[in-house]
């Protein structure tokens, strides 16, 4: 472990513990969890069918605790901590009215059904852990987001604010909530940077509009290193942004990861194609982003496994 945690926690590395992942097949949740069984946990994964064997559970996001069966419900008992990283994916497609419904019911729903199913267990969970994202932050201008930073106002902004808002019932029975703010994940395995290696690769990549826009990143080796230490240290609650030291402007990625793959840099992609192609979203997620940076983790100490990035892409692409 790259913190130091106290020992007097149930999750502290050496002791077993029995932790519950929503999300669980995605790219956090498939790296988190081989991490978590080395340490000794026992790891439970909510899906959404029928349990295929003793570490499977019953999860019906959608559906109120009323609605689930008396045995399903029975089967969240014992838990120590949740990670809660389930959501749909925000970058799929274009925001239409029933894609931001969707996705909004995936995360503010989702977490309020999932909530107070946890309050009424005979014993709630010690530990909560729901993802967030840094794009609920304003994204105008060059200005530092940190966790004392408000959200914005817009779709992004409002659905952040309602989806961490949704896991505050937990706090009034005593469980311990932590919120992750997380950055762009990098890793060739999923998220923007698996997206981005072909056209690298072919070189096709490219900055896009002015590359002004600022990247906000972690990689996902750091990312899961957090999330263990944050089930480790009972003293860490509230929000926590997920990023790396040095957010990058997306010329300044462009070029790096060009560099990195020893490939040309393409003809930049105007900005009105991104908008004409991709909405809102593309507005939002592509041509806007904010500075953020974690204050709070650079208080606590946390020590970087890739703390730029050069040296996140050398571990990632190796």
């Amino acid at each position: 472990m790259r913190l130091s945690s106290a020992s007097s926690s149930p999750l502290a590395e050496g002791n077993r513990s029995l932790i519950l992942v929503t999300g669980a097949s995605g790219l956090v949740g498939s790296a988190l969890i081989p991490s978590l069984e080395q340490q000794g946990h026992r790891v439970i994964r909510a899906v959404r069918t029928d349990p295929r064997g003793e570490n499977e559970i019953r999860w019906r996001p959608l559906e109120s605790p009323e609605e689930i069966p008396t045995k399903e419900r029975e089967a969240f008992e014992k838990i120590d901590a949740v990670v809660h990283l389930a959501g749909e994916n925000i970058a799929a497609g274009r925001w239409s009215d029933e894609r931001k419904d969707k996705i909004r019911s995936s995360r503010v729903d989702a977490t309020r059904n999932l909530v107070s199913l946890l309050r009424q267990l005979s014993s709630p969970p010690s530990t909560f852990i729901s993802a967030s994202a840094v794009g609920g932050y304003p994204s105008e201008g060059d200005e530092e987001m940190t966790e004392d930073s408000p959200l914005g106002d817009g779709f992004l902004g409002k659905l952040c604010r309602d989806w961490e808002n949704a896991s505050s019932p937990l706090e009034e029975v005593g469980t311990r909530v932590v919120r992750l703010r997380i950055g762009l994940v990098l890793s060739p395995a999923g998220g923007i940077l698996a997206k981005l290696l072909p056209l690298f690769r072919f070189c096709l990549g490219s900055r896009i509009g002015s590359g002004r826009q600022w990247m906000s990143w972690i990689d996902l080796d750091d990312l899961v290193e957090i999330i263990r230490w944050v089930l480790a240290d009972p003293s860490i609650s509230g929000v926590l942004n997920c990023t790396a030291p040095g957010a990058v402007r997306n010329i300044d990625f462009t070029t790096t990861l060009a560099a990195a793959l020893r490939r040309p840099v393409a003809p930049p992609v105007p900005a009105f194609v991104i908008k004409l192609l991709m909405g809102e979203m593309g507005q939002r997620l592509i041509l806007e982003g904010p500075r953020v940076i974690s204050r709070r983790l650079k208080r606590l100490g946390y020590r970087f496994l890739s703390p730029d990035l050069p040296s996140s892409l050398r571990r990632q692409l190796r």
